[in-house]
């Protein structure tokens, strides 16, 4: 069983980003359509954070730091895209393909260093 309870705290900051952005588009800061890729966005930047925790002290049978930072950067690309594409559509792909690219680099970059 692991030391930290991550899972239980990842649960608590979705609540808090969920809630921020419901009261953000109450005050008319953003509009209905623009809340779940916002709430998406900024749980990746929450698992970005994640990783960081996992990179300064891992522990045995957990999924390693440079896969949650993906996983993290992956949401944050998605997240950005789907709120982009209410703007136009070749932004959102380009996007998602420069992300996907940088990560794809990083991790041939990772096992060749090995």
């Amino acid at each position: 069983m692991p030391r930290r309870p991550l899972e239980l705290l990842s649960l608590g900051v979705l609540a808090v980003i969920v809630a921020v952005c419901l009261i953000a588009y109450v005050a008319e800061y953003i509009a209905v359509d623009a809340i779940p890729p916002l709430i998406l966005a900024f749980f990746g930047l929450w698992t970005v954070v994640v990783a960081g925790i996992r990179a300064v002290s891992p522990e045995k049978y957990e999924r390693g730091a440079f896969s949650t930072f993906g996983w993290g950067i992956m949401l944050i690309a998605i997240g950005g895209a789907w709120f982009l594409a209410r703007i136009n559509l070749l932004y959102s792909i380009a996007l998602l393909l420069i992300v996907i690219g940088v990560l794809a680099v990083a991790a041939a970059l990772r096992l060749w260093r090995r």
